[in-house]
């Protein structure tokens, strides 16, 4: 393993970013793996760590093929992680929307543009990323549809679902996005959590990464076969909104069934207590995602629900 400062960033109130990447083996730019690019991706950072540590037991077994390197970029935010900030912090612009960069322009265009350089050459690109809306989800892998997306080799993570999904013109600055513009196979791994560390999720990620290397002949790993993806697309799933603000609570969470008109979860007056409303299921299916916070607005989207089609 070679740590390696990959890009540095001036600062004149504090230490200078210094944007770390590992690299495992050494060759062919086989694959490249990005962990906290916002600073509220606590979740995504500790899935990193844990996939350097066993690519570094593996590289020490001579687990890593011959003439294949790996790289792990843990952090690009952490300016804004050690002040729990979700964006940069000085003027709240999201660096997962700066891509591909202009190294003479704002600092979240000259950051996106110093790590991009070193990411873009990758055969493979995974990215531990995170949703705008607050709330958990069932681990799966998300892609675009850019024309060159592949949901055969999203299969081959081993997670439970593969969500395809149209690119719209504000995907157009992400890492996604611009990794398969420059040939990379890219995919977004996404966890039950971002804010918070959920270990069984974790190890799920870390684990579906390791089977992604093996199967495509990047490691020498005996991995558990894992799922055989259900393949979705995410204009198909229903969105639950909803009727009030107030307090939330939620009553099903990601992973479990639901049939039409079951109760998903109540609003409560703020100051009386009372119910307001409780938000029935409007499909049978799987819950895909579901609103964490313990307060919602009015007409808000707290639940996805995978249709179930077929019985």
């Amino acid at each position: 393993m070679l740590k390696e400062n990959i890009f540095s960033l001036k600062s004149p109130y504090r230490e200078d970013l210094r944007v770390t990447g590992y690299r495992f083996g050494g060759g062919e730019k086989s694959a490249c793996i990005v962990g906290a690019v916002r600073g509220n991706e606590v979740q995504q950072l500790y899935i990193c760590s844990q996939l350097i540590r066993r690519l570094t037991e593996l590289e020490e077994r001579g687990a890593i093929a011959t003439n294949h390197e790996i790289l792990v970029i843990p952090s690009v935010g952490h300016h804004s992680m050690n002040i729990g900030k979700r964006f940069w912090a000085v003027d709240n612009t999201d660096i997962n929307r700066m891509f591909p960069g202009y190294a003479q322009g704002e600092t979240t265009q000259r950051i996106a543009d110093g790590v991009f350089r070193h990411v873009k050459d990758y055969e493979y690109g995974i990215q531990f990323a995170s949703f705008y809306m607050p709330g958990d989800f069932v681990p799966h892998v998300r892609m675009m549809e850019t024309g060159v997306q592949s949901t055969s080799l999203a299969n081959l993570f081993g997670l439970p679902y593969v969500v395809v999904r149209k690119a719209r013109p504000i995907d157009t600055t992400t890492l996604n996005y611009n990794w398969q513009m420059w040939d990379t196979n890219a995919f977004s791994v996404y966890t039950n959590k971002t804010d918070t560390v959920d270990e069984v999720s974790a190890g799920q990620a870390v684990s579906a990464v390791l089977r992604f290397l093996t199967r495509m002949g990047i490691l020498r790993y005996n991995s558990h076969s894992g799922y055989i993806a259900t393949i979705i697309s995410e204009r198909d799933l229903a969105l639950v909104h909803t009727k009030n603000a107030g307090i939330y609570r939620r009553l099903k969470f990601p992973g479990e069934e639901v049939r039409f008109g079951e109760p998903l979860a109540e609003i409560t007056h703020p100051f009386e207590g009372t119910v307001l409303s409780t938000i029935l299921s409007p499909t049978d299916g799987v819950i895909f995602f579901s609103h964490d916070r313990p307060v919602v607005t009015e007409h808000e989207i707290v639940y996805k629900i995978i249709r179930r089609l077929h019985e």
